[in-house]
């Protein structure tokens, strides 16, 4: 993806060897540029409105201030800046803490270097990232506190025309705007339109939050 100017990428993490693995992996990039690292989540969120970077690179658990409040600090304040958490398996719970505080996706840390990058640039452009191994983790285990989805739906969704209900799902199920457009047999730009229809009258901030709130309300279960 060609960009007008590179993404301005703030690091958050309290690991330095790790920050300097991310600023070799993403410094050779033309279109990135790291903008300023932090050491915990209180600097994270101090910088992120200080700098203003498109996007931060957050460490789910550091000192002072965790991810999902730093997430949630930043969100909060309407800053034009967005957040890809990076998690590993044993802190999932956090995760979906922090996709509630409205991070834009998450990655597990042993991601490859291209995925990284793809899913920076993809957040970067008002996108969000669903790793679904991780997704599928996450809801397996958060299995047994998912409504009965025979139970009548909640009026949440009351809103939906029965095609953008349709699509939900697939966004759900992990499809990209791409692959729900083969499956319905119409094209991307429509499936763009209702995926915006449907963020727009939920009162969602992208597919992410979208995902989750598919599972939260029984609309979908895992493995279904």
């Amino acid at each position: 993806m060609t960009q007008e100017r590179p993404v301005r990428i703030l690091l958050a993490d309290d690991q330095p060897l790790l920050r300097t693995g991310f600023r070799m992996v993403l410094g050779a990039e033309e279109d990135l540029d790291i903008v300023g690292e932090a050491g915990d989540g209180a600097e994270a969120v101090d910088l992120a409105r200080r700098l203003l970077p498109d996007v931060v690179l957050m460490d789910i658990r550091m000192p002072r201030l965790d991810g999902v409040a730093a997430t949630r600090a930043i969100v909060d304040a309407r800053l034009p800046v967005r957040v890809l958490i990076l998690t590993t398996f044993d802190l999932d719970e956090y995760v979906v803490g922090a996709l509630r505080a409205g991070a834009s996706g998450f990655l597990a840390k042993d991601v490859p270097a291209e995925d990284l990058v793809t899913a920076i640039r993809t957040v970067a452009a008002g996108e969000a990232v669903v790793a679904p191994r991780i997704l599928k983790r996450l809801l397996d285990r958060f299995a047994d506190s998912l409504p009965d989805p025979s139970a009548t739906p909640p009026k949440a969704l009351d809103s939906l025309t029965e095609r953008e209900r349709e699509v939900l799902v697939q966004v759900a199920r992990g499809l990209s705007n791409a692959e729900i457009a083969s499956a319905l047999s119409v094209s991307e730009t429509t499936i763009k339109t209702h995926v915006g229809h449907v963020l727009t009258k939920l009162g969602l901030r992208d597919r992410v939050q979208a995902v989750v709130l598919a599972y939260e309300t029984g609309l979908v279960r895992p493995g279904a």
